[in-house]
């Protein structure tokens, strides 16, 4: 996030897509509902009519992996309408004209047509986000879990800094996160292309000061292999041991097919979890690791904020910090490491080495913790980033895309589109909710939510078991029919093994983030006869 949670409640006006927050950010929610109800405005584009829209005063349902489409028809009507903020734009921004260039082809009429979005609402709610300054912008994985999940995201910026709601309070661009320790993750650089601290790989005077730091030679010039090459690698002999530390991938994984057939391929496999579940079933070894409240160390939440965790309980049988599992398989390839607890790792490592956390340090984080940038031990740390339109790269720059469909679309073979999500009640593939009886009670298996319309014409009744099938594979799940959904689409999620959506998703990934496409696929809907 640019900005902060603490922002929500003075926030004049929110624009929420691709989100649902209710059930995927709930406690973000909970903000963004008060500050609502406190007089605050919210738009929200999404296709579902999920339960954010009932406290919205406008709702834009456009189709399925529309967005840029839709974001390049508003900012058409802001510049033909000269409701930008020209100076923000000419005094901070470059490329100004390329985009120009590029949005002028999306009217309202084409955009509209694209997006399904009447043209008159476009041009309506472009000047609504024109009206209020500053607006706050939210967004998730509607965004990004497309293969134009790259450029959703750049347009979304282009937005903000077209209407000058960049590096001021209660404006900017905020991504939440979509578990509570990934942009910690991020941070300590389990990225393919950065160190901790996102200094590039590619950097000499990076390389060498980590060599330097961790006694080792010879470190890679070049970016290393993301997820879906990994996998491609186990069958294809290019990678020979592979290590899972915290993830599921044989349900979280698009097409799960294809997922169990890369893990059976491995030809060592290393799993380190806090239980046993669908992946470590693949698994040669498995590390039995202390889960969060049996830890000591940090998170870092969606706006920056480096905050402390504290071991409630010790870890049970032999599950250890997952620090010192890692510390003891060092040793024994001969390395030495030095820091023996979280903090000396803190204090002692991450701080030294990354400079837009060097000012972070256990005792300045014991209340409430420090959002980053904060480069020294006098630095408050950073609520809002890019004031006074001072940007990373100097100035912001506009990068124009052309919008671009799904890979696959609905057909008359499979003439329904399939998106899929989080729902309230369990998290992920339920490695820990799914151990709680209650939470279980609540949702105990998954469903495919249907349109009223879409029920009626097939027959289908409520909680009537239907067949959901595409390319790759089949489930039988519980309809669940509800006005959320507009006709022509099924939402699913994946937290359950039986019924789980990724049996059905697509292995289709954006070309630069190798995201994949978890929000489109093409699927046909049947009734199950008694």
């Amino acid at each position: 996030m640019t900005n902060s949670f603490g922002e929500f409640a003075k926030a004049k006006m929110f624009l929420v897509i691709g989100s649902n927050m209710t059930e995927a950010h709930p406690v973000a929610a909970t903000f963004l509902k008060n500050a609502v109800q406190n007089g605050a405005g919210l738009i929200v584009i999404d296709p579902r009519r999920h339960k954010l829209v009932e406290f919205a005063q406008t709702h834009l349902p456009l189709k399925v992996g529309s967005d840029i489409a839709l974001l390049n028809g508003i900012m058409h009507v802001l510049i033909k309408e000269n409701l930008y903020d020209k100076q923000f734009v000419e005094s901070f921004c470059t490329g100004f004209d390329e985009l120009k260039a590029t949005v002028m082809r999306y009217t309202p009429e084409a955009a509209g047509e694209i997006s399904g979005i009447e043209p008159e609402m476009i041009v309506k709610v472009a000047r609504e986000l024109a009206s209020i300054k500053p607006v706050m912008v939210c967004y998730t994985l509607g965004i990004t879990e497309h293969t134009c999940g790259k450029n959703n995201v750049m347009s979304v910026a282009n937005l903000q800094m077209l209407l000058g709601n960049m590096g001021v309070e209660c404006g900017g661009v905020n991504p939440l996160r979509g578990q509570n320790n990934v942009q910690g993750a991020c941070d300590m650089g389990a990225l393919p292309n950065v160190f901790p601290g996102y200094q590039a790989v590619g950097d000499i005077n990076a390389r060498k000061k980590f060599e330097t730091a961790w006694q080792v030679t010879n470190l890679p010039a070049h970016n290393g292999l993301m997820i879906p090459q990994m996998m491609d690698g186990l069958v294809n002999g290019k990678v020979r041991g592979f290590y899972i530390f915290g993830e599921n991938l044989a349900n979280t994984e698009p097409d799960i097919h294809k997922v169990e057939h890369e893990l059976s391929s491995a030809e060592f496999l290393v799993v380190q979890d806090i239980f046993e579940n669908e992946t470590t079933r693949f698994a040669h070894v498995v590390f039995p690791a202390a889960a969060w409240s049996e830890n000591d160390g940090t998170f870092t939440n969606s706006e920056r904020r480096v905050s402390r965790v504290r071991t409630a309980s010790p870890p049970p049988g032999y599950a250890q910090p997952n620090w010192w599992i890692f510390k003891q398989i060092a040793k024994r390839m001969g390395h030495n490491w030095k820091s023996d607890s979280a903090q000396e790792l803190w204090d002692n490592e991450i701080s030294v080495l990354a400079p837009n956390l060097g000012g972070v340090k256990y005792y300045r984080i014991e209340d409430d913790g420090l959002q980053w940038p904060c480069p020294t031990i006098n630095h408050p740390g950073t609520p809002i980033l890019h004031t006074n339109g001072r940007f990373t790269s100097g100035k912001g720059n506009f990068a124009p895309v052309e919008w671009t469909p799904p890979a696959e679309v609905p057909d008359e073979e499979y003439p329904f589109v399939l998106s899929t999500g989080r729902r309230l009640y369990h998290y992920h593939t339920r490695t820990q909710t799914g151990r709680c009886d209650g939470l279980n009670e609540m949702l105990g298996e998954e469903t495919a939510d249907i349109s009223i319309g879409d029920a009626y014409k097939m027959g289908i009744k409520q909680d009537e078991y239907i067949k959901v099938r595409s390319r790759r594979g089949e489930v039988r799940v519980k309809a669940r029919v509800t006005p959320e959904m507009p006709d022509g689409m099924v939402w699913m999620a994946f937290h359950f093994r039986e019924g789980n959506s990724n049996w059905l998703t697509n292995p289709a990934f954006d070309p630069n983030t190798l995201t994949a496409e978890y929000k489109a696929c093409a699927v046909a809907v049947e009734k199950i006869s008694a």
